[in-house]
């Protein structure tokens, strides 16, 4: 049997004794219970639309051991490997969404799925990760070199993102895009005066997005006017909330899974509540918290501005994606559609949040020496 001593220098064992294992533990707890869920949820909505009963769980069950092998194989690099596989990867998720725009499929009104090999794939998706990780490599080399126009050249690639979301039309995933722009500015030491800039144009844009898209203010109008209709999918959540109670109806006994179209993606958090109760709701939410916060407080003693930015950005991404979903299930915000990490059905986000949290990983792993500045 084969033992990792903290005196093995090999690979895998440096990576044992510096890597985050807690945090793993949780990614994996968390992908567990998304993997329970999908079998719950999607059955009846498989039935409903005439697909075996079996589709979305076996279409799931086909990314889970790829994503689980891209979060450990990835968490292996250093931060140089890191910003070149970002870089990479965006320069390649940046010309899929091009290509969407021109041959994609229109779903729903919107025009954000490429079709590959039989599979459709979201390149956005992909343009998430990595775009945090480039951002944060440009906002860093201007802390180290004044007079590299970093600043500028993040704010033009989020130009660029921004407007190909747009054009999809992804109001959402452009809110989340954002916000981690945001949140990496300010840590690397935004004034005051921008801060505020940056919230007022925010503002601004979500302004202009409620009279730019219909769907964008049909669904704030329900929100904000519940005498008008709340919508089916929200009033049906809630429901389900109210007939879980504490521990739950029983795995297979839930009702809203056979009327609720997005059972399996967008509402899956109802399925949770009604078959198992809110303590198990309560306990995704726990470990959300749990590897939000850790990969904070670790990239926070790192002493590298990098590693900080980068990783600052990568968990807002994952933490507010989670939110999201969760508050607008709950009809505390408009609602979105936008999955659950890790939870909701999606072979794209699936593999997409997988590579992120691997690059969480790797960037907070414990360096010594020259291995830091890396």
């Amino acid at each position: 049997m084969m033992t990792l001593g903290r005196t093995d220098t090999s690979v895998v064992g440096r990576w044992w004794w510096t890597v985050d294992r807690w945090t793993i533990a949780a990614l994996f707890v968390l992908v567990a219970v998304g993997a329970i869920l999908i079998m719950a949820a999607s059955p009846a909505v498989a039935e409903r639309i005439g697909a075996d009963r079996f589709h979305f769980v076996r279409r799931q069950f086909v990314f889970l051991p790829p994503a689980l092998a891209v979060i450990l194989l990835v968490s292996l690099l250093p931060p140089l490997w890191v910003r070149r596989l970002s870089c990479v990867g965006f320069a390649l998720a940046i010309l899929a969404m091009v290509a969407t725009l021109l041959v994609g499929e229109e779903i729903k009104g919107a025009t954000r799925w490429l079709s590959i090999g039989g599979m459709s794939i979201q390149p956005s998706e992909f343009a998430k990760p990595t775009f945090a990780v480039v951002i944060a490599w440009m906002l860093s080399e201007r802390q180290l070199k004044l007079d590299f126009p970093g600043n500028w050249i993040a704010l033009g690639l989020f130009a660029l993102l921004a407007g190909l979301l747009l054009l999809q039309p992804d109001v959402g995933m452009t809110l989340v895009v954002s916000a981690v722009v945001f949140v990496e500015f300010f840590l690397a030491g935004l004034p005051l005066f921008s801060v505020l800039l940056f919230i007022v144009v925010g503002l601004a844009g979500l302004v202009g997005a409620y009279f730019a898209f219909a769907h964008v203010a049909a669904r704030i109008d329900r929100f904000l006017d519940p005498s008008a209709g709340e919508g089916f999918q929200v009033a049906t959540a809630l429901q389900a909330f109210h007939s879980g109670g504490l521990f739950g109806r029983g795995p297979g006994e839930g009702q809203v899974k056979e009327v609720l179209p997005d059972a399996h993606t967008d509402f899956i958090m109802a399925v949770a509540g009604e078959e198992f109760g809110l303590l198990l709701c309560l306990g995704v939410v726990g470990l959300f918290a749990f590897i939000v916060l850790r990969g904070f407080a670790r990239s926070f003693g790192s002493g590298n501005l990098f590693a900080v930015l980068a990783t600052a950005g990568l968990l807002s991404q994952f933490g507010l994606q989670a939110v999201i979903n969760m508050a607008s299930t709950l009809r505390l915000m408009p609602t979105k559609g936008m999955t659950l990490p890790f939870i909701s059905y999606g072979g794209s986000s699936t593999l997409a949040l997988a590579l992120g949290m691997g690059m969480v990983l790797a960037l907070t792993r414990k360096r010594y020496g020259e291995e830091v500045a890396a």
